[in-house]
């Protein structure tokens, strides 16, 4: 993975900021996003990332559980893309 850029630090730490759910689970799964997958995400991927943090977050616990799937495509694929993020 690649050092961020002074921006992509800032951004990260509000990302980080804006990520915490208030339970612990979503917390790890959103935290694990960050650290792995942010900085070499696209646009198009970030994107996405900003709309999966304003879903309410009993829609993301049973999505992430695999309770529902989330009807946008994007959003079903980024979140299936968090679930196998390794530990």
């Amino acid at each position: 993975m690649r050092a961020p850029t002074d921006a992509e630090r800032i951004e990260l730490q509000k990302l980080r900021w804006r990520s915490r759910r208030g339970m612990r689970e979503l917390d790890q799964l959103m935290e694990r996003y960050l650290a792995q997958r942010w900085l070499d995400a696209d646009d198009a991927e970030r994107a996405v990332f900003d709309r999966l943090l304003v879903c309410e977050d009993d829609r993301l616990w049973r999505w992430f559980l695999g309770y529902e799937t989330a009807e946008d495509a994007d959003l079903h694929a980024l979140v299936e893309r968090i679930r196998t993020l390794p530990h």
